[in-house]
């Protein structure tokens, strides 16, 4: 059987991404195609693309390079108290109806679902939020679960390892609260997560066109934010609905601001800008 040509392997591979993460990478945008898997490449000491592709599907490199692949297709922007609405909601209307269901003295259950988790700062930016509520009420009983598709980021986020200046959007009393300053030369310009919040914090590998979700339902917020843009009509559909499942009637869904036009489930209302309410089963 003869090789494929290199516009072939180009396709091949387009189409893998596409089906693998839901990514659509057209043909004329190949250059991006291109320039986010330069570095790899080059790293490999290939002297072209092509020659990459050549490797990854004749010499059967494709398994061995294939989370990498993923991890450089795929976008990892993310920041802390990024769209700080979000946080405000989260802080004076989801976290006190939660309080108000339950009697006095009694612990209310709280979950929160990162579902495009990236290196962690949304999961992190949502742990400090809680803690602090938890400081005012203590029958807080909080728990976050950030999810990524990417290996690579999730490490990250487990070691909950940042620039100092990544940091710098927390404000100073949380930051002062939360975040732990390296001192000398080898801890220079590096911050860190404190124990208390990566405790409650967990990260997990999954891959949101890959339904069923191992992920527990009845949470009471998820996070999907700044990820739907990257998928299809249809796989926005299917991936706002499998999220959806696993949200307790009455929780709340948070997409980017650009994505409010998207989210069509019949089980949600808007709420307020990128926020939206699952109905209760009998409104």
């Amino acid at each position: 059987m003869p090789e494929l040509t290199a516009p072939g392997h180009r396709q091949r591979l387009r189409q893998l991404i596409y089906r693998e993460t839901g990514i659509k990478m057209p043909e004329n945008k190949d250059h991006l195609l291109v320039s986010r898997l330069r570095r790899r490449f080059l790293e490999g000491g290939f002297r072209t693309f092509d020659d990459y592709l050549g490797h990854l599907f004749d010499a059967g490199a494709l398994r061995d390079e294939w989370d990498l692949i993923v991890d450089q297709v795929t976008t990892n922007k993310t920041d802390f108290f990024r769209e700080p609405r979000h946080f405000d909601f989260l802080l004076h209307q989801a976290v006190p109806e939660a309080l108000a269901r339950v009697r006095p003295g009694a612990a209310a259950r709280f979950r929160l679902w990162s579902a495009a988790a990236s290196t962690g700062a949304e999961a992190y930016t949502a742990a400090m939020v809680l803690a602090n509520a938890a400081l005012m009420d203590a029958r807080l009983d909080w728990a976050i679960l950030g999810t990524d598709i990417s290996k690579n980021v999730l490490t990250q986020a487990e070691r909950a390892i940042y620039p100092a200046q990544q940091l710098r959007p927390v404000p100073a009393d949380i930051r002062a609260r939360y975040v732990m300053t390296g001192r000398g030369r080898a801890g220079n310009g590096q911050a860190r997560i404190v124990p208390e919040l990566r405790r409650r914090t967990r990260f997990a590998e999954l891959n949101l066109i890959d339904p069923p979700y191992p992920v527990a339902h009845n949470i009471d917020v998820i996070f999907l934010r700044n990820v739907l843009i990257y998928f299809d009509t249809d796989r926005q559909a299917r991936v706002v609905a499998e999220v959806t499942n696993h949200l307790r009637a009455g929780g709340w869904l948070f997409v980017g601001h650009a994505e409010s036009m998207i989210v069509e489930d019949p089980r949600l209302n808007q709420v307020a800008p990128a926020v939206f309410r699952k109905m209760e089963a009998n409104a």
